[in-house]
């Protein structure tokens, strides 16, 4: 009842460049010598899977064990849009709950992850792509937290958001991330957070509870942008309008599907990928998950 009460409401409202030197320093500044990290996207879902025991959150807590530990988290959240680009730079962000018609067992969650102002402006200099503010008012927002509680239940490693500018087109966002591949070499775990397949609209409400259930056209566009990623075809991600009437169906706003340009744009050579948490939900969302490296 509380996912279907989510989506019914979810439903109702869908609607600068630094100089050489001081790259250097803040290379320095990040360390050296760590093993590279994966990076993953997630597909979040309704916020009760960060409380619920559940086939989702199960496979988040397992992530835990078959990744190395991260020195700190940066999560791209599809929940965090902004005219620029800003990642939050305050000692103890705060837990938003951004959403409405949970239980008060979901409004009561704390994670009180402590951020890392140094990360912050590390993470700032190494972006090249446009001017990065320092934001100390956002915090955790859902996207974040209710995945990332899961895999790190003790709110001990620092985490951190990047905004999403919502003014530019999806090739900004994956040309950005680029800039970020420094941080994998740093034990920086960087995490995209959203949906591939995302469309509130068509929820079929008499599925919300079946796992699995997904409308023909929201599997077959989510199989074809599997595909693209398995072969590291990337351009018709970016233009994901090629894909044509599905995708406009699948994405009808790209909120939740720039998070996953931010992992694609992380993609290196070397890096192998793979899909978890595969499946659809209530017909138009799917929770496929992506994990390179």
């Amino acid at each position: 009842m509380t996912h279907r009460n989510f989506l019914k409401i979810m439903a109702a409202g869908a609607g600068g460049i630094l100089s050489l030197s001081g790259f250097s320093r803040a290379a320095e500044d990040l360390g050296s010598g760590e093993q590279k990290m994966p990076v993953l996207f997630i597909g979040h879902g309704s916020p009760m899977n960060g409380i619920e025991e559940n086939m989702f959150s199960r496979r988040w807590h397992a992530l835990a064990q078959e990744l190395p530990r991260p020195r700190g988290v940066l999560v791209i959240s599809a929940h965090w849009l902004t005219k620029g680009t800003y990642v939050t730079a305050m000692e103890k962000p705060r837990t938003i709950h951004d959403f409405g018609g949970f239980p008060q067992e979901l409004f009561d969650v704390q994670y009180p992850a402590p951020g890392n102002p140094q990360l912050a402006q590390e993470t700032k200099a190494l972006i090249a792509q446009t001017s990065v503010g320092l934001d100390h008012e956002w915090g955790l927002d859902h996207g974040t937290w209710s995945v990332v509680k899961q895999i790190y239940p003790e709110a001990d490693i620092p985490v951190l958001q990047l905004s999403i500018d919502y003014n530019r087109p999806a090739q900004y966002h994956y040309d950005l991330a680029k800039d970020l591949a420094a941080l994998r070499r740093r034990g920086i775990l960087v995490i995209g957070s959203g949906n591939i397949v995302h469309n509130l609209r068509m929820i079929a409400f008499d599925h919300i509870d079946d796992p699995g259930y997904g409308f023909d056209w929201a599997l077959e566009i989510n199989e074809a942008m599997k595909k693209k990623m398995a072969a590291r075809d990337h351009a018709p991600l970016i233009d994901y309008g090629s894909f044509g009437a599905g995708a406009r169906l699948a994405i009808p706003t790209p909120d939740h599907y720039y998070p996953l340009l931010y992992v694609l744009g992380l993609q290196e050579r070397s890096d192998e990928i793979s899909f978890f948490n595969d499946y659809a939900v209530a017909g138009s969302l799917t929770m496929t998950s992506v994990r390179l490296g």
